[in-house]
């Protein structure tokens, strides 16, 4: 978290792909992949995002053709967390057509048609990479279905809700990361002959970015409780992600200004939270 990265990658394969092979898999799936999940074996990956968009899943172009025990892929993934690296890959798609019902796929990487396009270059989050996913008549069996046939946009956001949380109690971390790492760099730069924590601006600065971070954290804590009682809606987990976020990138800002030219640098580590 210093070196300002939330780590987001870890949480798709353990918070979304393993959740969704442990509530909806089959026991053989269980067996297959969850094993080697715990252990690092194998990474995962979901793709929900195509180049025409992300959040309208029902206008979803990839699509998996039943043949007899197999299903056929053809389409294209986008922004896909992990892509670069999976070696399994949750994909929502939808099933016999364009216009059919939307359905959760696993696909290996390593089947014949499965191709990673290229590794995209972020601004931040360079811990996991992020890429473009192509899927030309790849042929993978039926036992890859995850849960029923059909059922993929109920599987699909019923999660979104803890994804969106994940998000917002990153980015109040970051912010209590970032307002701890400036304090400590106030109490030993000096200017005037003092340590600048002691000019009254600067305290202000400091105390602002603090209240903020201290609210979010409460903020973020209620959803956790709400979240583990199973009573967080999605409108609150939105409200969560959004206001977070924004407030994350307000506090980093003031708190870099603190740093002055040290703030600047890339090669400063103060700097990753910007990132």
């Amino acid at each position: 978290m210093i070196a300002g990265d939330t780590g987001f990658g870890n949480g798709v394969h353990s918070g979304l792909v393993a959740y969704y092979i442990m509530r909806y898999g089959t026991e053989e799936q269980k067996q297959r992949w969850l094993p080697k999940m715990a252990s690092g074996e194998l990474i995962t990956a979901i793709a929900m995002t195509e180049p025409r968009g992300g959040s309208d899943l029902n206008n979803l172009r990839t699509v998996a053709r039943r043949e007899g025990d197999e299903y056929v892929v053809n389409g294209s993934k986008m922004f896909t967390s992990n892509g670069g690296s999976a070696d399994l890959v949750l994909l929502v798609l939808k099933t016999a057509t364009v216009d059919g019902p939307i359905s959760l796929l696993a696909v290996e990487s390593d089947r014949q048609g499965y191709t990673v396009g290229r590794i995209l270059n972020k601004v931040g989050m360079k811990a996991q990479d992020t890429a473009q996913l192509f899927f030309d008549d790849v042929r993978v069996p039926t036992g890859n279905l995850i849960g029923q046939e059909g059922m993929g946009l109920l599987y699909a956001t019923e999660r979104l809700a803890h994804e969106r949380l994940l998000i917002a109690a990153a980015s109040a971390t970051v912010m209590e990361c970032a307002v701890a790492e400036t304090v400590k760099y106030a109490k030993t730069r000096e200017a005037y002959g003092k340590p600048i924590s002691r000019m009254q601006h600067i305290r202000f600065e400091i105390a602002r970015c603090a209240t903020t971070a201290r609210v979010g954290r409460v903020f973020v804590d209620k959803c956790i409780g709400d979240h583990l009682a199973s009573t967080l809606d999605a409108a609150t987990a939105c409200m969560a992600k959004v206001w977070l976020t924004e407030q994350q990138c307000e506090v980093v800002d003031r708190c870099v200004q603190i740093f002055g030219g040290y703030g600047y640098m890339l090669d400063y580590p103060r700097i990753g939270h910007l990132n």
